[in-house]
């Protein structure tokens, strides 16, 4: 899941951006409307986390920008001023759910996990494939029934390639998705995290690499190649 916080207190963007990073979501932050529209035209978001009073471009106006686009993001609206009139004018603007300051951050999580299900796009809760089985809510996740014990990062590209299943995410589509723009477009990290990943998972192999594609979940779990010994 891809997260956007903008906020312009940036003690509070980073310690709800860190947090939010702990619970395995890639995030990017903005500290003023127009910072928060340039980066909403390069990346795709599931959820942005969006102060309402806002230098630039208010969080009002941004928050119309969004709800006009195609493929939107949920908008999770962020504001001091806590009133049922508040709340009731900043759905009525397109927010998706409306949270008052000061918050309780499990609350917060609870919110944008819920609201990244809610997405038009976004797919059943529990995803399967391959004797995997991954919730993202419960941060649970299982092989043939044996529990498996992820890092935040290992959990979150196990979600990325169960989501994407058929299909293949390449190393960069994996940055993008798991990490966040500050994420070293030349670093090894992804290689290294699936490989981590692949142990836990144990045999047979079930997350398959095709050299100059990238990484995918096998239809079936593939036995690795025999090798034949001598007489």
């Amino acid at each position: 899941m891809r997260v956007l916080v903008v906020e312009d207190a940036r003690s509070l963007a980073e310690v709800v951006a860190e947090g939010l990073r702990d619970q395995g979501m890639a995030v990017d932050v903005a500290h003023d409307g127009l910072a928060a529209a340039a980066k909403l035209d390069l990346n795709a978001y599931d959820v942005v986390v969006l102060d309402r009073d806002l230098p630039g471009i208010h969080g009002d106006t941004l928050c119309q920008m969004i709800t006009e686009r195609n493929d939107r993001a949920m908008v999770l609206m962020l504001t001091a001023a806590g009133a049922p009139g508040d709340r009731v004018s900043g759905l009525a603007l397109g927010a998706d759910d409306y949270l008052g300051k000061p918050f309780h951050f499990p609350e917060l999580v609870l919110r944008i996990r819920s609201l990244a299900r809610r997405r038009p796009a976004a797919h059943a809760r529990t995803l399967r494939a391959a004797g995997l089985e991954l919730d993202p809510v419960r941060r649970t996740a299982v092989r043939d029934g044996r529990p498996l014990e992820l890092s935040v990062k290992e959990f979150a590209v196990l979600e990325a390639l169960l989501r994407a299943a058929p299909g293949f995410l390449s190393a960069e589509d994996l940055l993008e998705q798991v990490w966040d723009e500050n994420a070293d477009p030349f670093t090894n990290t992804v290689t290294v995290t699936v490989g981590r990943l692949r142990r836990k998972l144990g045999g047979p192999p079930v997350v398959l690499t095709t050299p100059g594609v990238g990484y995918r979940i096998a239809d079936a779990p593939q036995d690795p190649p025999a090798v034949s010994g001598g007489p």
